[in-house]
């Protein structure tokens, strides 16, 4: 979760270090700093909060040098300011750090003993003592790196300087990702491709367990165990000028309005809209014959496999366990013979997503990867990967990402229901339609930005939101509630709407929005009866509908938002956008940080 840069070429370093940063800012941080060689010595600039500090610093005190590190950091260990900030040093040694070291403590102490004193409360500055200790035993660089890191236990991904040696860096990861990128007559190091994208379009993606030696004319790399090896060094698709806010005055505000195009950009890999069938995949099970799904993920990505779980459940008969990642392996779930393991990842770093992939491929069972970006870590580690075409997403709050998600889903679960045989004749050429007219569909949502603006500034001042939907709009409930929470910091709870009168009714007043997502499908009227129960009790509600749902119970609603009438299939996709319009714009109107919510990083790569 926290943002990683090496620079080591023929120019000044801190201005490339800074701007790489910025480009990572998405990532969620509280604190940045960097650290440079200059005349061979080793000098850092260190700044709690936005990187914005940081910059200032530099302009008060420049930083020379055409070697460094740099970093944004996320408090794990140790409070989040400028003392616990990276680069962490010692002895002619600078190091920054993503993860945590789960035996820093113990180190620690063994290091104290042999005469290191520490400065700050993290776990990181245990490893520049640790590259310290084997300098002072006699060790090269590169050697006493490598011992230091064979010494880590926990999850990582690092980088170190060296004082006197300005033709090294040292990177090394397990658990969190990290690339080297080749320039002309410069190399790179990044947590993450984005960051070294102005840079160069050549990058080498570690492996896990991998250390690599970073020199001016080439890198050397050894894996786990010590054997030198190869890594493919690939043309990435990142550009400066995918990552722009255009017209947009934040990211997310631009990511939502992007939904149009990568869902149809999403769509077009997996469904043919000449023949009205879906595209099925290359995938390491049979759709036919697999007997269950586990389908884990977390966060945002949880609730897409959710909702799949509705389609593969009721399209294809193809029974769903549906679980969270940082659960999944702690309760022991018993796989079936032949079950197939479902994991959704935006960014494909998810710490607990990729350990309940490991979990289940060391078991034996097939995996499949749904993740927007092809390199990452899940994408290669699993059996086989369906590629969301979503682009970057920099916002913290996912919103283009878990619409291809969605789609992409959808389609698997249409191809399993082909592919099982449970598919009335036409009904696939339906779902097709279906899913061909969602971006048009969502254009239109779009279109009424301006009501649902209207909306959120009666929303902002409520210290309490509930969100109602039923069947596969439940997820959508969880959804929405999630969003607002995330960026707005009111607090939002989603519920399927059966559930009301089983305690959440008890928190409905007059100042308690509930946000009703009710399309007029098979569920409606059932809906309609808790609505009903709703404003008896004075709760203020906005209902989200279609025209003859809106027509039907519009009259009791204190806002109502017209979507189009879709299928039912596609509908989770059509209302999850106007959600997230409703958590943006009030999240402007309180004047949060919208992009880069407190507390939250984008990816996070730690349990």
């Amino acid at each position: 979760m926290c943002g990683i840069v090496g620079v080591l070429g023929q120019r000044p370093a801190s201005p490339i270090l800074l701007e790489a940063l910025r480009r990572l800012e998405y990532r969620g941080y509280d604190s940045a700093g960097m650290a440079t060689l200059k005349a061979g010595r080793i000098e850092r600039r260190r700044a709690e909060g936005r990187l914005a500090n940081l910059a200032s610093r530099l302009e008060e005190a420049p930083l020379a040098g055409t070697i460094g590190i740099g970093h944004t950091r996320w408090a794990t260990h140790g409070a989040p300011n400028e003392a616990n900030a990276h680069p962490h040093t010692a002895e002619g040694v600078a190091v920054v750090h993503n993860g945590i070291i789960e035996n820093f403590q113990t180190l620690r102490t063994e290091l104290e003993a042999a005469g290191h004193h520490f400065a700050t409360q993290t776990d990181t500055e245990v490893v520049p003592h640790l590259v310290a200790e084997g300098l002072r035993g006699g060790l090269d660089p590169e050697a006493a790196a490598l011992a230091a890191v064979r010494r880590l236990e926990g999850a990582f991904g690092l980088v170190v300087l060296f004082e006197g040696d300005g033709d090294l860096l040292v990177a090394a990861r397990k658990g969190s990702p990290l690339a080297v990128g080749y320039g002309q007559g410069e190399m790179f190091v990044g947590s993450d491709a984005l960051a070294l994208a102005p840079l160069t379009d050549r990058i080498q993606y570690l492996e896990e367990g991998d250390t690599a030696f970073v020199r001016a004319d080439g890198v050397r790399i050894l894996d786990v165990e010590g054997q030198e090896v190869e890594r493919a060094v690939v043309q990435t698709a990142f550009s400066g000028a995918m990552i722009g806010k255009g017209n947009h005055r934040h990211f997310m505000e631009k990511e939502i309005f992007e939904q149009p195009a990568v869902i149809g950009d999403t769509l077009r890999a997996l469904a043919d809209p000449a023949t009205h069938r879906v595209v099925e995949p290359d995938l390491p099970f049979d759709l036919a014959a697999v007997p269950r799904l586990a389908a884990v993920a977390c966060g945002t990505a949880s609730y897409a496999c959710l909702v799949a779980k509705y389609w593969f459940e009721a399209l294809a008969g193809l029974p769903v366990d549906w679980d969270i990642g940082s659960e999944f392996r702690y309760r022991e779930f018993p796989l079936v013979p032949g079950q197939a393991g479902l994991f959704v990842s935006q960014s494909g770093e998810t710490a607990d997503t990729l350990a309940a992939l490991r979990h289940v491929k060391a078991q034996g069972h097939p995996t499949l990867a749904v993740v927007n970006v092809s390199e990452s870590t899940l994408a290669r580690e699993a059996g086989a990967a369906l590629r969301t075409l979503a682009g970057p997403e920099i916002g913290v709050a996912s919103t283009k990402a878990f619409t291809t998600q969605l789609a992409t889903l959808a389609c698997l679960a249409t191809a399993a229901a082909r592919a099982r045989g449970r598919l009335a004749p036409g009904r696939e050429a339906a779902i097709t339609q279906a899913l061909d007219e969602v971006p048009a569909r969502v254009t239109q949502v779009l279109e009424q930005d301006g009501e649902i603006r209207a909306i959120a500034d009666g929303i902002k001042d409520a210290r309490d939101v509930l969100y109602l939907g039923r069947g596969s709009l439940f997820p959508i409930a969880l959804e929405g509630a999630l969003k607002l929470k995330e960026i707005s910091y009111i607090h939002a709870e989603g519920y399927a709407a059966g559930e009301l009168k089983h305690g959440p009714i008890a928190l409905i007043d007059r100042d308690v929005p509930i946000i009703v997502l009710a399309p007029s499908d098979g569920l409606f009227e059932k809906s309609a009866s808790n609505l009903q129960e709703v404003v008896a009790r004075g709760g203020k509600v906005v209902l989200l509908s279609d025209e003859k749902g809106v027509a039907a119970l519009g009259s009791y609603a204190w806002k109502t938002v017209t979507l189009p009438t879709v299928d039912p299939v596609v509908a989770p996709i059509l209302y999850s956008v106007p959600v997230q319009l409703l958590a943006y714009h009030t999240a402007v109107l309180k004047g949060t940080d919208v992009d880069q919510p407190r507390n939250l990083a984008k990816s996070v790569t730690v349990e």
